[in-house]
């Protein structure tokens, strides 16, 4: 069904689906500047389009699953954006959810959402409409540090995981002094109209040969952080994520370790690269 309604039988109100997507809120509130990118920045992350694995390896290196987790499983994607993990798992056999509370699903819809085991919901993660112990697996990755409490976000996907399941985050580690300098630049970037932080941001692309100079690439990079990822393309959408959302909390490990626990998680992994980490829910 492209076009319709949903109503529910408890409380009486209907939902529109709209564009093949069931739409449980009616814009992207604090996490409107994610619609604006993905509808701008659709395919850069795609290992169908990049004709790269790294999407797939960086799932990999948040959950630590393979194929044989996600054949035959239900898996949420808590804040899908584009779709650029949940492709990866419906290659892999997964049945997946992709919820996102911007217009990011319609870019995700344009690049996956045709296929029979994609399946994407435009709500917020803080009131998703699923019941709780829904999905095999969820995985949330560079979504909740932009919520306004990632903790309580933590803990809405966490409900909707079943006994027995598992669930793998990725948030921003509150480590060193990097990240002030950044905070600061963010309290005028996030007052820009996202046009023109989009203008600004592409200037990342010729200024990564300047951070590449060895006697300067440090101190500039601490002071004015950009994306120095290979990839023109990747590098202006990755400076422009960085600078452009209202929240951008960054966390500590034993925070993180103690969102698990207080859900009712046990056999707490950690992984390389700040902050990531998986927990099975006890049965």
């Amino acid at each position: 069904m492209h076009e319709g309604t949903l109503r529910c039988p408890i409380c009486g109100r209907n939902y529109r689906i709209t564009g093949g997507i069931p739409r449980f809120v009616e814009n992207g509130s604090y996490a409107a500047s994610f619609g604006r990118q993905w509808q701008w920045f659709r395919r850069v992350q795609l290992d169908s389009q990049s004709g790269s694995t790294e999407s797939a390896r960086t799932l990999e290196a948040t959950t630590g699953w393979t194929e044989a987790d996600y054949r035959g499983r239900l898996v949420l994607d808590a804040g899908v954006g584009a779709g650029r993990f949940a492709e990866v798992v419906a290659n892999k056999g997964g049945e997946v959810v992709g919820v996102d509370l911007s217009r990011a699903v319609d870019a995700a819809y344009e690049n996956i959402g045709r296929r029979p085991n994609v399946h994407l919901v435009q709500a917020d993660i803080m009131a998703m409409p699923f019941r709780e112990g829904t999905f095999d697996l969820a995985y949330s990755v560079g979504v909740l540090h932009h919520t306004p409490d990632p903790e309580r976000a933590f803990a809405r996907v966490a409900a909707v995981v079943r006994k027995g399941g598992a669930l793998a985050v990725y948030v921003y580690a509150r480590y060193g002094p990097s990240h002030r300098f950044s905070d600061a630049i963010r309290r005028l970037t996030t007052r820009l109209p996202l046009p023109v932080l989009r203008a600004v941001s592409a200037l990342a692309v010729p200024a990564y040969y300047l951070y590449r100079v060895p006697v300067i690439s440090g101190p500039l990079g601490m002071v004015c952080p950009i994306s120095r990822h290979p990839d023109w393309r990747w590098r202006w959408l990755d400076t422009f994520d960085w600078y452009s959302p209202k929240y951008q909390w960054k966390v500590l490990y034993p925070e993180v370790f103690r969102w698990f626990q207080s859900n009712g998680f046990r056999d707490i992994e950690l992984f390389d690269e700040p902050i990531r980490m998986r927990g099975s829910k006890a049965a």
